[in-house]
């Protein structure tokens, strides 16, 4: 709130402030040159609207629908899946009903944000899992690292930078902004310091710059001092003939932090043993750190060196498992798994198809976990692998690469025997095994999530589709959901053809279950493009079933694969059994 003595500055002071500035930066080479001031509002163009449009949140989203979809990217991880996936549906899930019940129900109280806590080793997929969050409800999201804060020694300017991204995020949608999500890791690293006697000044200050944000506060979109700002709010005063605040409300801004915690195990620890001293006291030390640290509270929190007021901003938190080398081996085994579909990618830019080997697979998770940094091991174990590989093969003629034991352990060997057409034809040929090893694989995936993908999809898992969907995986470089998706829309774009025959021909036909599947066999095959096949249907099936509506008078016909791969014979027995018996002569 402005003071008395406080005055808004005017357009001639703002100019004279910004020349000065220039004129210090690049010497009397740069001004400042004012234009006409003439206010217009009509002349307001698109891109300098106040962009507060009413964005309504359309959040149906349930929990258990948000798991399923976690469940297809993330390996273990249960309770937070499960804590993250339900407050954050409730939170929108309230907002979009605050909506649609107007100001009254926004004003009430009970309006307790549930920010999120999250708790975990490096590694363990704290960020990737906000991240899938995001993306599936489409809300803006951004990330921000706590290191940064502390390092600026300004403590609020990095923390209200973070609101101002997510309306860069919102394509300068205010209200959609005012519902993203804000994410902030390393946030242990800004815990007070226990070794040193007083106020920890720097770390304390950023935690309660934080804490208006983390409840509600308004952040002005302006940043002071900024002379491009100043520039701009010139611009708009000259058209608009006004000064406009543009601000962004935190109250419905959903904060998630998380930390590692390496020393917060111990505290608990210490806690856990003395409230236990005593006849029949559990003293045990051999606690397993994971179940140590869901015995979180916030005291515990406040001893590792957060303010109090900090720690009741983060009333939801959950711990994060350590991954141990099963895990790892799942995570590289999803079919939905950044890791390896993005080594995929590398090799193909050079027009090289790859493929892993189970057993290459498992070599690579054991590898990972020994360097102790959870998932992120495994990037730092494909890479070593490959390395050697993506340096080489790009520069040969080989096209088909089958990573094997054999090829992780002795590269330089593998090598050798690429370079000469023995080698080669071993590994075209190891190539096709694993090529059918893993559309065996993502089949059985298929089967086993059948329920939830095909209600995700909305598409009936027949048999043959589950084979379509399969070999479009291994055709392609697309994570599970993706090649859904594709197959799903080549469904749909084939029961179009239905009301593009009958507006075309006059005629009703419908395709049946077996037919889509066989287009889309075509289809997968690159047999056959969409249009050919259309434009094939016509020249199969028009004349002829024009015949059948002219003898019979039936203008409905269904149409199976036989009928599809035989249309004369499919069409001749229509005639023949839509014809009527002949009389008995007297």
């Amino acid at each position: 709130m402005k003071t008395h003595n406080e005055k808004i500055p005017n357009p001639a002071e703002i100019e004279k402030e910004i020349g000065d500035f220039l004129s210090k930066k690049f010497g009397e080479n740069v001004k400042v040159v004012s234009p006409l001031m003439v206010t217009d509002p009509d002349d307001l163009g698109a891109a300098d609207k106040p962009a507060r449009s009413r964005t309504k949140i359309q959040f149906d989203l349930k929990p258990e629908d948000l798991i399923a979809y976690l469940d297809r990217y993330i390996v273990r991880q249960d309770e937070a899946k499960a804590v993250l996936a339900t407050k954050i549906c409730t939170h929108f899930n309230r907002i979009a009903r605050a909506q649609q019940e107007g100001d009254a129900a926004r004003d009430m109280v009970g309006r307790i944000k549930n920010n999120v806590l999250l708790v975990g080793p490096t590694g363990v997929g704290k960020t990737y899992i906000v991240r899938l969050i995001a993306k599936r409800i489409g809300v803006p999201f951004v990330k921000g690292d706590a290191t940064k804060f502390s390092e600026t020694g300004y403590v609020g300017g990095d923390v209200e930078d973070l609101v101002r991204d997510l309306v860069r995020e919102a394509n300068d949608d205010i209200e959609l902004a005012q519902h993203g999500i804000i994410y902030i890791d390393e946030i242990d690293k800004i815990a007070g310091s226990r070794n040193i006697i007083g106020a920890d000044v720097s770390r304390s200050g950023v935690q309660r710059a934080l804490l208006k944000p983390m409840e509600e506060t308004e952040v002005d979109l302006k940043v002071p001092h900024d002379p491009i700002a100043m520039i701009q709010e010139i611009e708009r005063y000259r058209k608009t003939g006004k000064q406009e605040k543009r601000s962004v409300n935190t109250g419905n801004i959903l904060f998630i932090m998380s930390g590692a915690f390496n020393e917060l195990g111990e505290i608990i620890r210490k806690r856990v043993a003395r409230q236990g001293i005593g006849f029949g006291a559990d003293l045990k030390t051999d606690r397993p750190a994971d179940a140590l640290l869901r015995q979180l509270k916030s005291e515990d929190l406040t001893a590792f060196g957060f303010e109090s007021e900090f720690v009741g901003r983060l009333p939801v938190r959950t711990v994060l498992s350590t991954l141990d080398e099963n895990d790892l081996y799942a995570i590289l085994n999803n079919p939905s798994n950044p890791i390896v579909i993005g080594k995929k990618l590398d090799f193909a830019a050079y027009g090289i198809d790859i493929k892993f080997a189970d057993d290459a697979l498992r070599l690579l998770a054991r590898e990972a976990h020994a360097e102790n940094t959870g998932a992120r091991g495994l990037v730092s174990a494909v890479e070593r692998a490959l390395l050697p590989f993506e340096t080489r093969l790009p520069s040969t003629g080989i096209r088909k690469f089958p990573v094997t034991v054999d090829v992780i352990q002795n590269p330089r060997d593998t090598l050798e025997r690429l370079g000469v057409e023995a080698g080669r034809r071993e590994a075209e040929q190891n190539f096709e095994r694993l090529r059918e090893a893993e559309k065996d694989a993502i089949r059985a995936y298929i089967r086993d999530n059948r329920r939830i993908l095909a209600n995700r999809y909305n598409l009936t898992l027949t048999p043959s589709r589950l084979d379509i969907l399969a070999t479009s995986y291994v055709n392609q470089i697309l994570d599970i959901g993706q090649v859904f998706e594709d197959v799903k829309s080549s469904y749909d774009e084939i029961k179009k053809i239905e009301l593009d025959f009958f507006k075309a021909h006059d005629i009703n036909i419908v395709l049946e279950e077996d037919a889509i599947d066989f287009v889309m066999e075509l289809l997968v095959d690159k047999a056959v493009t969409l249009e050919a096949f259309a434009r094939q249907l016509a020249v199969d099936f028009e004349l002829g079933l024009k015949l059948v509506v002219e003898k019979t008078g039936k203008h409905r016909f269904f149409l199976n694969r036989q009928a599809l791969r035989e249309p004369e014979p499919f069409i001749s027995g229509l005639i023949r059994n839509g014809m009527p018996s002949p009389t008995p002569s007297a």
